[in-house]
Order: structure tokens, then sequence, then C-alpha cells
């Protein structure tokens, strides 16, 4: 497209989007565009016809929104009602939103499954995609011809098996798997492990992870959903086993042939214990269910890492 606001040169694609092209052998159309800006969303839908959105815009670090929370509720509650208003004017009515499994808070049972009470989120992050669920909830209860499917993640970690398409956060990453990983690679000193004295095997917090593309999976999946005329479904995607910190720890030194440096550190306000999914819904009405296990997403996250060390600024380093 050549029109207005919207001309994409070459320079303004992502890197990350150039290396899906080249792999797909075709053009993605791309806009960069902040929900909260409302009149520039309206142009994009004026534009196409959208059969769905899938919804992934947001901020989410735990430790950050409990420093910011006022940030966390402008972004992701204002950006996320901008969606849904421009979404009913348009007459867009099928929504797959990437929620999280922070709206559980503090486990009563595991492993947990769709059923286990929500709401009583530990952070301002989780209590995000808590309202926004409910936005989208009560919106689907309003007008029976939507459809949405809310996907409560667990904790997405590895990369494409290419080496080529991985994360890169900007920053210091909030997130464990991608600090490793540049501890290993050497981008930094050592690992912080947040608390040793929680009452897990080796005191360190537990998470299901789940490998990026088997997430990926998850939502195809979810985008066949909506074509039933679902109404609002809600789906863990989890693989069902938990992990320690240092267990991932051990599982990048053996993916990487490296030793990861760490130190002990505090708690942090707003982590628990232990998290991990039951992910049998999914199964049952998805025909979905995590394929990949630890040893192959560590395995591909080094890869990624160890060919990307500085993340997508390396250009087109194969």
């Amino acid at each position: 497209n050549t029109q207005g606001p919207f001309l994409i040169k070459k320079g303004n694609v992502p890197e990350s989007l150039l290396r899906i092209e080249k792999f797909l052998n075709t053009q993605i159309e791309f806009h960069e565009l902040d929900l909260l800006d409302k009149p520039g969303l309206e142009k994009i839908f004026k534009k196409h016809s959208f059969y769905a959105v899938m919804h992934f815009a947001g901020l989410k670090a735990v430790g950050e929104s409990v420093e910011q929370p006022l940030r966390y509720y402008r972004v992701n509650l204002t950006g996320t009602i901008n969606l849904l208003e421009v979404m009913q004017s348009h007459g867009v009515r099928n929504l797959v939103f990437s929620s999280s499994a922070t709206v559980y808070g503090d486990p009563q049972k595991l492993p947990i499954d769709e059923q286990h009470p929500v709401g009583g989120c530990t952070n301002p992050y989780g209590k995000t995609k808590y309202f926004i669920e409910e936005m989208i909830r009560d919106q689907c209860t309003a007008e029976k011809d939507w459809n949405a499917v809310l996907l409560r993640y667990f904790n997405p970690i590895g990369a494409h098996i290419s080496g080529q398409i991985g994360e890169d956060p900007q920053g210091i990453p909030n997130n464990l798997l991608p600090y490793v990983a540049q501890v290993a690679i050497g981008r930094r000193k050592h690992l912080n492990v947040f608390g040793n004295d929680y009452s897990t095997p080796d005191g360190t917090g537990v998470r299901d992870y789940i490998h990026v593309v088997d997430l990926a999976k998850g939502h195809i999946a979810a985008v066949k959903k909506l074509k039933d005329n679902c109404g609002c479904k809600v789906y863990n995607l989890g693989t069902g086993t938990g992990y320690s910190v240092l267990q991932m720890v051990n599982a990048m030194e053996k993916a990487s042939g490296r030793k990861i440096a760490y130190q002990t550190a505090p708690r942090r306000s707003g982590d628990v214990a232990s998290c991990y999914a039951d992910p049998t819904l999914a199964e049952k009405e998805l025909g979905w269910k995590a394929e990949y296990g630890l040893e192959r997403m560590c395995e591909d996250l080094w890869r990624w890492q160890s060919q990307n060390p500085t993340g997508f600024s390396n250009g087109t380093q194969s």
C-alpha cells in the first residue's frame, strides 16, 4: 500500500517480520500503531475488512506493574477499550485475547484448571488481564453474535527451530529464560534468583513453561474455534508440568554447554510459589496439546541466542 500515513518502507518493517516474510516467501502488511491512538485504529479498520482480531498488545512485567500501576491500567485497559469499541463500530465480532495465568492469583489448588477462581491477583499486571477478560465476557453477553477465546498463557519460552526468530527483550529481560540465555552468551554477569525459601522442592519458584511454537499453534486452534460461534470461552495454554528456577538453569546449562552463574536475591513483590496448568480442556475442546518438552525449549532458545547474541539488531546474520 502506498497511500497516506501507511506508506511502509522496508526500513520501517521490524527485522523479525522481514525474517518471517523470507521464510514464507510472502509480504506481510504491517502498521505500527499504539492502541491508545483510537483515530489511527479507526483508519486501519476502515481500510480493511477483518474476520477476527488477535489481541496481544500490552505491558507485561509483574515487578514494573507493582511500581507503576496507573501506567499499566492506562495502557492495558484503555488500549483494549479502544480496540473493542472500534471492532464494535466496524462489525468485527471475533476475538482471541492473550490473557495470563496471573489471573488465578496465588493458586488455591494445583494443577490450575479453568474453573479455578480468578481475580485474587497479586499484582496490577494480573489485574489488568482479569479486568480485560471481564470486559470481553460482558461484551459477549451483551451482544450475542460476539465470539471470544481467552487464552491464559503459562510461561512461553523457546524460539523458532531455525534460530532466526526468537525473543528479543529491550533492556533488562523481565522473564527468566531470556535472562538466563543472556548470562550464558555473556551479555549479563549472573542471574538473580528471586527467593529460595518458597515451599517448593528446592525453594525456588515453580512455573509451567510452554514452547512458543506450541503457543502459536494454540492460537490457530482458537481462531478455528471462533468459527463455531462459540460465545466466550477460556482455555489454559500450558504443558501441565512445573519446573523450578534452578531446574530451568540446569536445563539451559545442558543446552548451552556453559555454566550459568546465579545469585539469590529477596523474593519479588507479587510473585507466587508455584503455578502450573491443567491443560486438558484445551485438548478436549480445541484439539490442542503442547508437543515440546523442556529440553527442546532450551535447545531452541539457545540456538536463537547463540546465532543472534544481540537479538534482531544483528541485521540478517544467519
